[in-house]
């Protein structure tokens, strides 16, 4: 009985209920109640849910110690003697050598006889591979008494079921020939440790359980690869495009998952991608491994050759192109699978693309100095311009400094300044030289000629006075009295005083 029954079931529950509701009025009561049966529905629910957890979780203990006391894998094993199978076998059989070309294949493909043998051949394939592990389990539990590291060692289940069947009894591996079952260092490996087993010797009776449940597995997989032969052959003639992209058996399993081509093609490259999902996990299973939004695509062999980060972004392109090779298959275009083709070596291409590693960034090495003169040409506007900006010889004065001789500061406000070397050199003046190349030249209009004597062509004789007027006066004269002057105040380099000129008396 669930907790919901025993609570409805409990009078105290149901009278103290009754009591809290003479109070109130007759509304609030329903919603009281209402509010109650949703939480006891709640509650069953997780009961239910937790029953069907603890089921399948002894179901999985009983099978596990049903599997070591069963003695005849036909018990535990039973899709290989079934109607089904046997039917698909036999059509598949009568099917197999016939050959049709693509020009029988006419109107839709849902139509045509072969379709549905092909949907239904494909998903046995699925039933096969669970198959074949049940098997494996019951040849693993029921030969661990004779070789139990065997299990670890080869981890395939057709691998492990052909060498089982190899070794059979015998405890020496060593006159056991599997090269041609298993890897050269696995054989070396699985001799060792046959060598050194604790494992027993297996009876007659358990021998032969082992070897014939080995012929089921192997009855098995050469069941699945007649299926997955006839499926492949005929995939060509049906969907040769999408066939030639992602192979005949993710084909096969789009188009059964789909509803048929012309479903397909009708189907967004986005919801593509989902065809053949698990939306529910595994209980007690990470689902870190297992992505979102993956399927039959993302389970391909064109996506799982990718490297794994790239799975995601390959498995959209691989769906926009299926999608277009869809189309082309239902309009019966390109019946050799050439367009297909072509689209299989874009995605290549793609792809390929993505893998190359990123550019290397070069490092350019510097150049080779120049070191030689260098031609700089420059006009009137730039020479005046450095003239303007030039250092003056004030500025490089208070620039330098004499050592151990303190410089004289002046102050404006709150700051001060070094006046450096100004004032404090001999007191000569050095002319500037004025560079000849960018004197400037008096335009012809304004040059006269001279004499060609010593006095200058620019001179009179005649003199203006305020007290005689016109005078005539030797021009040289007056100018050697100007050169006496100069040579008496800058003849020596130094400066004198000089002090207030006396007013002439008039």
């Amino acid at each position: 009985m669930s907790l919901a029954d025993e609570l409805l079931a409990d009078p105290d529950f149901i009278s103290t209920r009754d009591e809290e509701g003479a109070d109130d009025d007759q509304s609030e009561n329903n919603d009281s109640e209402d509010v109650l049966m949703r939480d006891l529905e709640d509650l069953e629910e997780e009961e239910h849910m937790e029953e069907n957890d603890e089921q399948e979780e002894n179901k999985n203990a009983n099978i596990e110690v049903e599997m070591k006391s069963v003695k005849d894998v036909k018990k535990v094993a039973k899709l290989l003697g079934s109607r089904q199978m046997r039917d698909i076998l036999t059509k598949i059989e009568q099917l197999k050598d016939t050959n049709r070309s693509q020009t029988q294949i006419m109107g839709p493909v849902e139509e045509d006889p072969e379709y549905k043998l092909i949907v239904q051949a494909n998903n046995l394939t699925v039933d096969i591979d669970n198959e074949i592990l049940v098997v494996h389990k019951f040849i693993r539990d029921h030969y661990a008494k004779k070789f139990p590291e065997l299990e670890s060692l080869v981890l395939n289940p057709l691998d492990y079921t052909r060498a089982v069947k190899a070794i059979g009894n015998e405890m020496d591996l060593t006159k056991v020939d599997l090269r041609s079952i298993l890897p050269s260092a696995t054989v070396m490996v699985v001799t060792v440790t046959g060598s050194t087993t604790n494992g027993q010797k297996l009876t007659d009776e358990e021998s032969m359980i082992v070897s014939d449940a080995c012929d089921m597995a192997l009855e098995l997989d050469a069941a699945k690869r007649k299926i997955l032969e006839y499926v492949e052959s005929r995939m060509t003639l049906i969907a040769p495009n999408l066939s030639a992209i992602v192979g005949s058996t993710t084909a096969a399993k789009m188009l059964g998952q789909a509803g048929g081509l012309m479903a397909l093609c009708k189907m967004p490259s986005c919801n593509v991608m989902l065809l053949g999902v698990q939306k529910k996990t595994s209980t007690g299973f990470s689902s870190a491994s297992t992505p979102r939004h993956t399927g039959y695509l993302f389970q391909s062999e064109l996506i799982q050759r990718t490297p794994q980060d790239l799975r995601i972004k390959a498995q959209k392109i691989v769906a926009a192109k299926c999608t277009l090779a869809a189309r082309m298959d239902r309009m019966h275009e390109s019946p050799d699978g050439s367009f297909g083709r072509g689209l299989r070596e874009q995605i290549d291409k793609k792809l390929e693309k993505l893998q190359e590693p990123p550019p290397t960034k070069t490092v350019k090495p510097l150049p080779v100095p120049d070191e030689g003169p260098k031609k700089r040409r420059a006009g009137k506007k730039v020479r005046r311009m450095k003239e303007a900006y030039a250092i003056t010889e004030l500025r490089k004065a208070q620039n330098r400094m004499a050592f151990g001789v303190a410089e004289d500061e002046t102050g404006s406000f709150d700051k001060t300044k070094g006046l450096g070397l100004i004032g404090q050199n001999s007191g000569k003046i050095r002319a500037s030289v004025a560079d000849p190349r960018v004197k400037a030249k008096a335009p012809k209009r304004h040059q006269f000629l001279g004499s060609s004597g010593a006095t200058s062509g620019l001179s009179s004789s005649l003199a203006f006075t305020p007290v005689q007027g016109i005078e005539l006066i030797n021009p040289e004269e007056r100018q050697k009295k100007v050169k006496e002057a100069n040579d008496r105040y800058f003849g020596g380099g130094a400066f004198l005083k000089v002090g207030k000129p006396k007013q002439q008396q008039q």
